[in-house]
């Protein structure tokens, strides 16, 4: 389908373009949404001018807009004229690939936009590599498994994946998306789809990827890319390796880039930052290297390393333990292990030297060459992160084949002053929780942003009106899910079951598969997810359990009208939340509250969507929690509440 690029507003020769869309936003909140049943809000309508100066000055903004504000409406709105009018797509960045779906799907906002203002609007998604199958691992388990639903998914490949050379490339179609195959759980999906161990670049499938074709289709788009915020920081930290590998960036050059849900940010950068030693990885690239004309000098530098490599793994896994509620195990570092490291960094530096004179004077593949010193400096670079005092974040994660250590680094806010946000285009960070008192210092600082625009609004819902809040102060557990259950039969579904993680989730399966409901119960996990949210929108009366959703769901009406919250999302106990812990004067006040009070005003936020919605907030509290963070939780309850009997 061709789609107009065309300004939905004439701009005259004489014309300012600004003065031309201010001209517009007005048309469109004054006069054009209201004829078509949206009321008129003063905060949307503030919103829309503040981002105006935005957009002319190619300013930062922060932009904290309660629910209902009408904030997705805003910055649709400008950032397709914008991107119009400069030629380029604006970007979208969203905090994880099921808000992705939220704004296309249907009925959503963008859909609204094309109804209400007569537009085409040409929107395309960037998804994560993890989100596409890889035909590498499908192929092969084809024929060894006996799994249903992964042999429909092979079933479901088109033929022209298979053919490697008597189709032309005219005749290929996207295909392999996540969302194709609703039917996959996450633990069917894990085994199908890409992951790091995966050499892309000399794949047979490469060209007939579905990650390959849908990477082609998104960046042609006219109007707007919406991606994860872990894509966009993908993005950002691989563009200069890729341009230098002869590859085009993931992302094509934006007019402007938008953050929703712009509070997670921070972290999405840290991941992206991630440095992952998968036990096999070293071994699998060395080995391949002894297997080319190399001189026996680099043979004997790359048997030294695989040795201490070894030695050193099983030395992690000793010195590792679990952790509560994660699938990461801390690690405890010895004197002996940083030694370690710091020889195998030595080692490994001198090895890529070597491999400068074996690929100038012997007959090492090029691909070989490439693979392995690519591999060598993101080991080194990892290995550097990891020594420097106080620079790294560690873990290790362990499955039933191999066993990775991660590195995060702990700061990131001056990679992305310089990465990011010296790029003079707009940034606009939305979300109804941004500052803390108003106050965005701390948001901003931890980015690496000094200047910046921001403004914070109220939601104009009457909450007080629409919205009852009853605490339950928890004395068993046994008990709390009883009264859970009591909860969702008295609203007969309907409901959001939020949990503080997935071994909360799962405690609660166990005691519901042995009760009986009168109405289905999904659970985040069993399928695709955005199916999943689509069922429970339809499925009136059904109840949708989840560890993941505290934002950016969007389910307005009868299909929800109770959110119940089985516990205070307080932050895991993780390696990453230990390291802020570490660095903060209060590690209660300055990282553990502020993370659960921000989570349970998005968790509570799920609620009222529309003016027309009303229903339930059940909160559950422990009694040690209640009568030590009463205080704090008073401050962000938007409406009174009432104490239930424990």
């Amino acid at each position: 389908m061709n789609r107009s690029a065309k300004l939905p507003f004439e701009v005259g020769k004489t014309d300012n373009f600004f003065d031309r869309l201010g001209d517009y936003v007005g048309d469109v909140f004054y006069d054009i949404l209201p004829e078509h049943g949206l009321e008129e809000r003063d905060e949307q309508i503030y919103m829309a001018f503040q981002l105006e100066q935005v957009f002319k000055n190619k300013h930062t903004i922060f932009a904290e807009a309660g629910v209902g504000t009408g904030k997705t409406l805003v910055y649709l709105i400008y950032a397709i004229c914008y991107a119009r009018y400069i030629g380029k797509p604006a970007i979208i960045s969203c905090a994880d690939e099921t808000l992705i779906e939220q704004l296309v799907k249907e009925g959503g906002d963008i859909e609204k936009l094309e109804k209400m203002l007569d537009l085409e609007i040409d929107v395309r998604l960037a998804k994560a590599r993890e989100n596409y199958v890889c035909m590498k691992k499908l192929d092969p388990l084809a024929s060894q498994t006996k799994n249903e639903a992964i042999l429909r998914v092979h079933d479901a490949i088109p033929d022209f994946v298979f053919d490697a050379g008597g189709v032309s490339m005219q005749s290929f179609h996207r295909y392999g998306d996540r969302r194709e195959y609703p039917w996959v759980s996450d633990e069917e999906w894990n085994q199908i789809a890409w992951d790091p161990m995966q050499q892309c670049s000399t794949c047979d499938f490469r060209h007939r990827s579905g990650q390959t074709l849908n990477r082609d289709y998104y960046r042609q788009s006219k109007d707007l890319i919406i991606c994860s915020h872990d894509f966009y920081m993908e993005h950002i930290w691989t563009k200069e390796s890729r341009i230098r590998e002869g590859q085009r960036p993931l992302l094509p050059e934006a007019s402007a880039v938008i953050f929703d849900e712009g509070h997670l940010l921070e972290f999405a950068a840290q991941k992206g930052l991630t440095y992952r030693f998968n036990y096999d990885s070293l071994t699998n690239i060395l080995t391949g290297y002894m297997g080319q004309d190399v001189r026996e000098e680099s043979l004997l530098l790359v048997e030294d390393i695989l040795e201490l490599h070894d030695a050193w793994f099983q030395e992690l896994e000793l010195a590792a333990f679990p952790v509560a509620g994660s699938n990461r195990q801390d690690i405890e570092w010895s004197d002996d292990l940083i030694r370690a490291a710091k020889k195998l960094s030595k080692l490994v530096e001198q090895l890529l030297e070597q491999l400068v004179f074996d690929a100038e004077m012997f007959t090492m593949e090029e691909y070989y060459t490439k693979i392995i010193e690519e591999y060598l400096e993101f080991f080194s670079y990892g290995l550097s992160i990891l020594l420097k005092e106080d620079g790294g974040i560690t873990w290790l994660e362990e499955d039933a084949t191999t066993t990775s250590l991660v590195v995060m680094p702990r700061l990131v806010e001056d990679v992305l002053k310089q990465e990011v946000f010296s790029q003079r285009i707009p940034f606009i960070f939305s979300s109804a929780t941004l500052a803390e008192g108003k106050d965005f210092s701390y948001t901003a600082k931890s980015l690496g942003i000094e200047q910046y625009d921001a403004f914070s609004v109220d939601s104009p819902f009457n909450y007080e009106e629409k919205m009852q809040l009853n605490l339950h102060v928890e004395a068993e557990l046994e008990s709390k899910w009883q009264k859970i259950g009591e909860q969702l039969e008295e609203n007969h579904g309907s409901s959001l079951l939020l949990f503080s993680s997935k071994d909360e989730m799962e405690q609660f399966r166990y005691w519901a598969n042995q009760t009986t409901f009168s109405f289905p119960l999904l659970f985040e996990g069993d399928n695709e997810i955005s199916q999943m949210i689509r069922e429970f929108q339809l499925n009136r009366g059904s109840v949708f359990c989840s560890h993941h959703l505290w934002e950016g769901l969007d389910i307005p009406g009868e299909a929800l009208t109770q959110v119940i919250i089985s516990s205070l999302p307080f932050p895991p106990k993780d390696p990453v939340f230990r390291a802020k812990r570490n660095h903060a004067e209060d590690p209660e006040k300055e990282v553990d509250i502020p993370y659960m009070l921000l989570r349970l005003r998005q968790g509570m936020g799920r609620l009222i969507r529309t003016t027309a919605d009303e229903g339930s907030i059940q909160l559950w509290v422990k009694e040690k929690q209640w009568q030590k963070y009463e205080g704090d939780l008073v401050k962000v309850l938007p409406v009174p509440y009432e104490i239930k009997e424990k």
